[in-house]
């Protein structure tokens, strides 16, 4: 309770500061934007841009856009960070962009179209804008995309003290590192040193003899989601990138994997839902609306399977009127369970847990969950309809087609998503469609079917 009240005033106090700051930028007064803005971090400047609408974010970055910075700019949502960057001075955008390292300018680049990537691209430094160069040369959502250029390394033979005082004399260090990397004479990394472990041995050590048992190394061309897998499978903080013949070319750092794995997880979520891969609080109607409406079309098709079979059992309807109103039961209760199982799944695909190792076992655990759910809800299903219509036959089809819907969601939540994998689609993109027009169609066919041989 204490916690729930503490974010009930967290939120109340938002959003008396959000209000206090659009009265601020409705007054022009800069003074007092500062004065709020300033406490705030870099991510809920970011939030609060996301936040407000399209008009009162452009009069605040009017007001305000000497003072964004390129940390803010890499925080911002990418459905609106191309709009914020058009809002702003080319000088600040280029202030902006020297402050970042080169994996968060390539992040930013990667959604701006050719003649806003060219004016960030010339307001780089000569070495970062071929490091970015380089970077953007390989292909999207892979391992170049996602690593930084900074690395700091050391050759394999240096001692701890050696190390130490090169990191104490290197003026341009990494804002965020968390090992060095050794080479040997062909930039080929064999192995990192954590900093942990170099500042707490002597200086005589050698390098080679702290080095971390979890080093390995990412081929430049590898997938995101195969690095943030990595990551979290094997509990790493960077990894070094290399390219086709082994030499290092860049890092990537946990928070970068630890991203990757969060779009993936909303993408999956917003696949599942219907709703696209990019859709944000900050879109518009338009896009929200273009968005939603192909899988609401292909809906419209899925359901009209569900009223065909529902036309092929109108004199069973006719003669008994109160199946009208009882079928939508079966079918809404084994459309929950196929969901049920259907996020179970595409979730266990998405870590890696559901392999072909062991789908066989999860398949049989549906079935036998399925089973057990349907034997349960049919119990209470048939003694209801046998107790409110008085009949017992009645209720032993509601009971009966319960049991079968309740196993044609549970093989369909996991199945269909692991067909989908197997033939390379992706589990979630079209999942949902299929597990509820199956449970939909079975259920009523079940139902109707079976009221057709006991009731009449």
């Amino acid at each position: 309770m204490a916690e729930d009240l503490a974010l009930m005033d967290e939120d109340e106090v938002h959003a008396d500061r959000v209000e206090a700051i659009l009265d601020a930028v409705e007054a022009k007064d800069a003074a007092r934007v500062t004065e709020l803005l300033e406490p705030l971090h870099a991510a809920d400047i970011a939030d609060l841009l996301e936040q407000i609408g399209g008009a009162d974010r452009r009069a605040l970055l009017a007001l305000w856009s000497g003072e964004i910075d390129g940390e803010i700019l890499s925080e911002i949502d990418e459905s609106i960070r191309e709009e914020v960057i058009e809002s702003l001075p080319a000088s600040v955008v280029a202030e902006a962009m020297r402050e970042l390292d080169t994996d968060d300018v390539v992040d930013i680049l990667e959604d701006l179209d050719l003649p806003q990537q060219g004016l960030i691209l010339d307001a780089l430094e000569d070495a970062d804008r071929v490091a970015v160069q380089q970077a953007m040369g390989f292909p999207e959502e892979s391992a170049g995309r996602l690593m930084q250029r900074e690395v700091v390394v050391a050759p394999e033979h240096w001692t701890v003290g050696e190390a130490i005082d090169y990191l104490r004399e290197t003026p341009h260090l990494p804002d965020q590192f968390y090992h060095v990397i050794l080479t040997d004479p062909r930039m080929k990394p064999t192995g990192y040193v954590t900093l942990g472990r170099l500042l707490s041995s002597r200086r005589e050590v050698r390098l080679k003899d702290i080095l971390e048992d979890s080093f390995r190394t990412v081929p430049a061309t590898e997938s995101e989601a195969d690095v943030a897998y990595m990551f979290n499978q094997y509990h790493l903080i960077s990894t070094p990138v290399v390219d086709a013949t082994g030499r290092l070319v860049g890092v990537i750092t946990i928070d970068d994997a630890m991203n990757v794995l969060d779009e993936e997880h909303e993408q999956d979520m917003l696949r599942l839902a219907g709703v696209g891969d990019d859709s944000s609080l900050s879109d518009g109607v338009w896009a929200t609306a273009k968005q939603r409406l192909p899988w609401l079309v292909v809906n419209l098709f899925t359901a009209s399977i569900s009223a065909f079979v529902i036309s092929r059992f109108e004199s069973t309807i006719a003669s008994l009127v109160t199946l009208a109103a009882l079928m939508p039961i079966v079918a809404s209760t084994g459309g929950i369970a196929g969901t049920q199982s259907l996020a179970v799944a595409v979730r266990a695909l998405a870590t890696r847990s559901l392999t072909s190792a062991n789908a066989k076992r999860v398949v049989l655990r549906e079935l036998v969950g399925g089973l057990l759910n349907g034997l349960a809800l049919a119990c209470l299903l048939g003694l209801a309809g046998t107790l409110i219509f008085g009949d017992w036959k009645l209720g032993l089809v509601l009971g009966a087609a319960m049991i079968t819907n309740q196993l044609v969601a549970a093989m369909g939540g996991v199945l269909v998503p692991l067909g989908l994998h197997r033939l390379d689609l992706d589990p979630a993109l079209a999942s949902g469609t299929f597990v509820t027009t199956l449970t939909d169609v079975l259920g009523y066919l079940a139902f109707l079917g079976l009221a057709t041989m006991v009731l009449l």
